[in-house]
């Protein structure tokens, strides 16, 4: 018999949740104009809304906030996170921003060109608003199979190289700044890129001059299915996993707020002197000092310790099994999600759920409020909503991929938890027909889905059954 295993940590400090009768929560989703980011926390009872900033800090980080150095210029603090990005991850230089996001917007400024094209393994929202905003053009070049979430490709992050090579001969390498690569693809269902992929695209890409950028917000994650799933590596560290991919790349943006288990912060990481050196300028600008660039000395001494925390084995060995339980649980009850389970959540293929729903009715949008309604449960929309509206057209989006994400913070909750979120997903699927579409009555002109608001296109959005 298989023996059960536990979380590899124990309770210290407890928080009381949110449990508010279904009235309360209809009332709470109308204010929010049925858009699960507008609810407050505080009507929430489990919140699976983002994995970013949301983690349990441990007791050596809480520790940390107290050693400190609140020094505008050349802080303590500031050399102990440099170190241990420089151990960790083997990058050069490093540049503190206050989330990931900052380092987005002064990488897209210092790389890009109007009239570039910047490919990537499926966009993510802010990486690509960004680099739009400095006049490039995102193309996907993620392998056809990232598209289809029933199929067990086991790293549908991987970059097609076929479709990059067509790219470069269509536009010219001289219009392609840099190539994106997400480890692992948010938007694809938390999906890994393999090592063989990472070490192809950058042998291609060097040997045309192109600069090869990580968004690495969840590259343990990434680093941990490697040595799940790829030959040769399953007797290998997650730290040394980790060190070898990021060889194959010449820098990266990071939100600090997933993988390196703080609430707040990220950087900008490179190789190169003169970017780094003009990097420094931008930072100034948009940041603060090099030496904090937005942070508070005490977040950089909880990133600082919770990068060495993220690549324990044991802990990133739960964090992906947690995910993995609650997956288990729905693919069992024939409730259909993308396969195989991703990294950092579980996502519901809208499309697949709500078939009785177009996609200009928001199906993940839908779903996702229909689950709030139900149990209190807080989700996220990654679909037609999420993907925004052509910027030459003007019409929608409209990705293959409609999610609802259940994202799970890391050292958060318990499987107990995950129980309570599984019970609801299954009583909407079993009464999947009654749940009505979404329209737009608000939407603002970009990154959409944060603010948002709908009505249902019926007077309910879940109708009664009798």
């Amino acid at each position: 018999m298989e023996r059960r295993s536990a979380e590899p940590f124990k309770i210290k400090s407890v928080e009381a949740l949110a449990m508010l009768s279904r009235q309360e929560r209809e009332e709470a989703l109308k204010k929010a104009g049925y858009n699960t980011f507008l609810i407050d926390s505080s009507d929430v009872y489990i919140d699976l809304l983002t994995d970013s900033g949301t983690s349990a800090m441990s007791d050596r980080q809480w520790g940390a906030l107290m050693m400190g150095d609140e020094a505008y210029a050349g802080s303590k603090s500031w050399k102990r996170l440099e170190k241990a990005v420089r151990d960790v991850y083997g990058y050069k230089h490093v540049l503190p921003t206050h989330q990931g996001r900052g380092a987005e917007n002064i990488l897209s400024q210092l790389k890009i060109k109007h009239g570039d094209y910047v490919p990537g393994n499926m966009y993510f929202t802010t990486t690509r608003a960004h680099q739009e905003l400095n006049g490039a053009s995102f193309v996907d070049i993620i392998i056809d199979e990232a598209h289809d979430p029933t199929l067990e490709h086991p790293f549908k992050g991987n970059v097609d190289l076929k479709k990059l090579e067509n790219l470069i001969h269509e536009v010219g390498a001289e219009k392609i700044p840099y190539i994106c690569v997400a480890v692992t693809v948010n938007m694809a269902g938390g999906q890994p890129v393999s090592m063989k992929n990472l070490r192809e695209v950058y042998h291609f890409c060097k040997s045309l001059g192109i600069d090869v950028m990580f968004d690495a917000t969840r590259c343990v994650e990434n680093a941990y299915f490697i040595k799940e799933r790829e030959k040769g590596y399953e007797n290998k560290s997650v730290s040394s996993i980790l060190k070898e991919m990021f060889s194959y790349s010449d820098g990266c943006t990071m939100s600090g707020k997933k993988d390196c288990l703080v609430n707040i912060g990220g950087f900008l990481a490179m190789n190169d002197d003169e970017l780094y050196a003009r990097s420094r300028e931008l930072v100034v600008v948009y940041e603060g000092m090099p030496s904090y660039g937005g942070m508070a000395g005490r977040d950089m001494e909880a990133m600082a310790q919770g990068i060495y925390e993220s690549v324990d084995d044991h802990y990133i060995a739960h964090r992906i099994g947690q995910v993995r339980y609650l997956g288990q649980q729905l693919i069992n009850q024939g409730v259909p999600i993308v396969r195989p389970v991703g990294g950092h959540a579980v996502y519901l293929d809208a499309k697949k759920f709500l078939p009785h729903l177009q996609q200009e009715e928001f199906p993940a949008q839908s779903l996702a409020a229909a689950l709030y309604l139900d149990s209190g449960v807080r989700a996220m929309e990654r679909g037609i909503v999420s993907a925004g509206r052509d910027q030459k057209t003007g019409q929608h989006n409209k990705p293959k991929l409609e999610l609802v994400r259940l994202t799970i913070p890391r050292r958060v909750y318990t499987n107990n938890h995950m129980d309570v979120v599984a019970d609801s997903v299954l009583s909407l699927f079993q009464k999947r027909h009654a749940i009505n579409g979404l329209k737009l009555v608000y939407e603002p002109p970009a990154l959409r889905f944060f603010n948002a608001r709908f009505s249902p296109v019926k007077s309910k959005l879940i109708n009664e059954e009798t």
